[in-house]
């Protein structure tokens, strides 16, 4: 069953109407005509709603529970080739973090991102895509691994935050993100970042580091969360949609302050309505890049991966 957020309201309508003109024709009632105008009216208030939508309604967006996950492109994007590789070789494996060996058009890739999990089952074995410090750790043991056999590292970021609890801060989670930045800084293959749905806090940034981060068009990607924003300036979650837009987390928001290096079209109604439409982009995109980043010599890629990290933000000296 679909799923509509609220926004979508017109939407909904339109699809119900189609469908019900459609299950007419199929009882032998010619509603031809009526179905071709329903989805020409159904694509234009797609296109508008989604062009008009404010950094609240991209949040919502980015989290909608039909939405792709990380799996879903690395199978799509690897045409079924991948193979999960588990473990941080210290702790465990964490089911939040997945990571392996793909290959797209016959070139090796190492792919690396968050799992939320497609299900309530599945969202508490994947910890809601909320990793612990042995997340981090395979992450970045996989990242290694890539350098060592000199193949691509593509990372896939949806989390709501690394996992807070307790437990994790005792066994490292700062210094496990922290690892993680000064390493993937430094690491001598080509590393492209795509933010396909969440990009929250140091949970995002410790697979983010790369020679291309590129943000899906309805995604968000800031230090902190809506929610979590509001209910530190405001003691509430009330002022959710002011804090967005506070925050200047979308990707049009991202690329104006040159925080990424480009913004990926998501199918009209956003990737949720066109999955397998939404693959093929990134693919394409992810290719480009690769072709682009692959005729660079390793001390030159590293050059051009620390200054501009480094550029980012606005200061002055007192």
């Amino acid at each position: 069953m679909a799923v509509y957020l609220d926004f979508e309201e017109p939407i909904k309508i339109l699809e119900e109407q189609l469908e019900e003109n459609k299950a007419l024709q199929e009882k032998g009632i010619d509603t031809s005509n009526i179905i071709k105008e329903i989805e020409k009216k159904l694509y234009d208030t797609r296109k508008t709603i989604y062009n008009n939508l404010t950094a609240w309604q991209r949040v919502q967006v980015s989290r909608h529970p039909d939405r792709p996950y990380t799996l879903a492109y690395i199978n799509a994007i690897s045409d079924g080739t991948f193979i999960e590789l588990h473990g941080d070789r210290t702790v465990r494996d964490d089911k939040a973090m997945v990571g392996g060996f793909g290959s797209i058009d016959g070139k090796t890739v190492m792919f690396i991102g968050q799992q939320k999990g497609i299900n309530t089952k599945m969202r508490q074995l994947r910890n809601f895509g909320m990793a612990n410090p042995e997340g981090y750790r395979k992450a970045l043991r996989l990242m290694k691994m890539a350098e060592k056999f000199n193949k691509p590292v593509v990372c896939l970021i949806d989390t709501p935050g690394a996992f807070p609890g307790l437990e994790a801060e005792e066994r490292g989670q700062g210094e496990a993100i922290a690892r993680n930045l000064l390493e993937m800084a430094q690491l001598k293959v080509p590393i492209i970042v795509l933010i396909i749905g969440e990009g929250a806090s140091g949970g995002a940034l410790g697979i983010g580091i790369g020679d291309k981060v590129l943000m899906l068009e309805n995604t968000w990607y800031s230090v902190i969360s809506p929610e979590s924003c509001s209910s530190i300036l405001w003691r509430s979650w009330e002022h959710k949609e002011q804090a967005a837009e506070a925050l200047k987390l979308t990707a049009k928001d991202m690329l104006t302050h040159k925080l990424i290096d480009g913004i990926i079209q998501e199918p009209v109604g956003g990737a949720h309505s066109n999955p397998n439409e939404m693959f093929v982009i990134a693919k394409k995109e992810i290719k480009k890049q690769l072709d682009k980043l692959s005729k660079l010599k390793k001390d030159k890629l590293i050059k051009e991966r620390i200054k501009k990290f480094c550029s980012m933000g606005v200061y002055e000296e007192a």
